[in-house]
């Protein structure tokens, strides 16, 4: 039997082709926020005197608390999406969302990595997240117990509000559309405690929304 070798080059050239064809079936990761306030909010007359205000650190369900996004599959069973991550943890992406939400409705200035001027008044504001569903073609549902609590200089001066808000933003397919759903939910979560700071502000008597 004759042989024939294979030419140098052409085998150079499907080892490069291989490696070529691997690098391309890499999945990228990419990275998402939750940040970057409402683009709704209309901010107050310039002459308004600014309300400060604590967000104070936003609690999440334990299966959350990792990079990845979490997408429901199904009743009881979840994907983690493992190149498709958050850009820092889920808790602080959803504080950072609210705290600019909030100041941007309100006018407001968030001070709990700062301090409020002395002798004004300070909106106390708590969130903890029950629910933070995901469902790609379908849903963003945002479910928080959040509180607001006024306080004269160090000492609390009046009721503590503690209320529960549910919002559920359809979206089409796809993690940018679920990113923009969360974000609607959270616009909406925002103008709601905003709501209740204004209220407590004029003094009217604690209430939640209804609904």
């Amino acid at each position: 039997m004759t042989s024939f070798p294979f030419p140098r080059r052409a085998l150079v050239a499907t080892a490069f082709a291989a490696v070529l064809g691997a690098c391309s079936s890499t999945p990228v990761d990419r990275f998402y926020t939750l940040s970057g306030g409402p683009a709704t909010a209309t901010p107050p007359a310039a002459s308004a005197a600014p309300l400060y205000f604590e967000m104070r650190p936003v609690t999440v369900p334990a299966q959350l608390r990792r990079p990845q996004m979490v997408v429901s599959t199904g009743e009881g069973t979840i994907d983690l999406e493992e190149h498709h991550r958050w850009a820092g943890p889920l808790a602080e992406e959803i504080g950072n969302s609210l705290s600019l939400g909030i100041a941007a409705w309100l006018g407001g200035v968030d001070v709990y990595r700062s301090a409020a001027p002395d002798g004004s008044t300070l909106y106390r504001i708590g969130a903890d997240v029950q629910r933070f569903e995901s469902r790609t073609g379908s849903l963003a549902l945002l479910d928080v117990v959040w509180s607001v609590r006024r306080l004269e200089g160090s000492q609390p001066g009046g009721q503590m509000q503690t209320c529960r808000s549910v919002f559920q933003e359809p979206v089409g397919m796809g993690h940018d559309a679920l990113v923009a759903g969360h974000r609607a939910a959270l616009d909406k979560l925002s103008a709601t405690i905003a709501q209740a700071v204004r209220a407590q502000a004029e003094g009217q008597a604690p209430a939640c929304p209804a609904g």
